[in-house]
């Protein structure tokens, strides 16, 4: 399936997406894939369409360029919340899932919590609904540009 709503991704994470898919598009080249061998074409399979995720991801990419500094929540930004229920905090980067940040959990906006935070501002509280069918209140405390994010992080 392939996608045209632009996403977020960082300078380095965009890097490690062109190295996989060189790596992918090669070793794909290289298989020579037995129709009888129902193991190989699974791989094949999955290798092709790892191939097509990751070629999407960076034809709609919006490559380490920051959102604005204004506490609104977006891709891009490292959000910090409170589930309101039990006060335990969580800080996370509302990003792509497949392209890893280091040490950050990435929530997709396609998620259930991504798509409750959309375009929340901090000290907004919203809720949203779990796989399960439970209801999770949430409080935006802290919305920051993942490049502010990082600075601070070298600076502690």
């Amino acid at each position: 399936m392939t996608t045209t709503q632009r996403v977020w991704i960082s300078e380095h994470a965009h890097q490690r997406l062109r190295d996989e898919l060189v790596e992918l598009q090669s070793l794909h080249r290289d298989d020579g894939v037995d129709a009888a061998d129902p193991n190989l074409v699974v791989i094949q399979q999955a290798r092709r369409s790892r191939i097509q995720q990751i070629h999407d991801l960076l034809v709609n990419a919006v490559v380490g360029e920051d959102p604005p500094n204004d506490g609104v929540a977006e891709p891009g930004m490292v959000l910090t919340v409170r589930y309101d229920d039990t006060g335990d905090t969580e800080t996370f980067l509302l990003g792509v899932r497949g392209s890893e940040h280091g040490e950050l959990e990435i929530y997709s906006v396609e998620s259930p919590l991504g798509t409750a935070l959309l375009g929340a501002r901090t000290g907004q509280q919203r809720s949203y609904l779990t796989p399960g069918g439970a209801t999770v209140a949430i409080t935006l405390l802290e919305a920051l540009p993942y490049g502010v994010h990082r600075q601070a992080g070298a600076v502690a």
